[in-house]
């Protein structure tokens, strides 16, 4: 491993000569470099190339691969934990909406039970004083004719009276 950083520093070493040896281009700080002896460098670097840099740049690109397939995983949690939350916000609205439903339903029955139960008080009392109302007529309209039906049987009564009488002084005035 020692070999292959000495290697690389070495090519290091040549690449900057390579670059200090180009021609500079006028106006600017750009250089001219010959292309195959830079080409042919970069192939040494390549192959001097620690194998321990090629393993590490192949784990970073798994990591990478890794990382995104987390990312991309987290997110359809993250998504399905929000349409379950959305659900149950729903159901429990609904249940919400059920629940005030129902119970405006009991108050309007209990209310129209009251209702109804006043209203049947109502008519009870007023059939019982209609009643009362028609009794009493009855038993005046019983009254008066119980009074005329007296009178006339007294009238009758002392008509027979007077008669009684009238043949008991017919009979008391041929007996003397």
């Amino acid at each position: 491993m020692a070999n292959e950083s000495i290697d690389i520093l070495y090519l290091i070493d040549r690449l900057e000569e390579l670059v200090a040896r180009g021609f500079q281009v006028p106006l600017g700080s750009g250089v001219v470099v010959h292309r195959q002896r830079l080409l042919d460098l970069i192939d040494r670097m390549r192959v001097a190339m620690p194998v321990d840099i090629r393993a590490a740049r192949e784990v970073l690109q798994r990591q990478e691969e890794v990382l995104a397939e987390t990312q991309e995983e987290a997110a359809r949690i993250i998504a399905r934990a929000q349409a379950e939350v959305e659900e149950r916000l729903k159901t429990e609205a609904v249940v919400k909406a059920a629940t005030e439903r129902a119970q405006q339903i009991v108050r309007e029955g209990e209310e129209r039970a009251q209702a109804l139960a006043r209203d049947s008080e109502t008519q009870a009392r007023e059939r019982l004083d209609e009643a009362e109302q028609s009794a009493q007529q009855q038993m005046e309209e019983a009254d008066l004719y119980a009074l005329q039906t007296m009178r006339r049987l007294e009238t009758q009564l002392n008509n027979f009276l007077n008669t009684v009488r009238k043949g008991l002084e017919a009979m008391e005035e041929r007996g003397r």
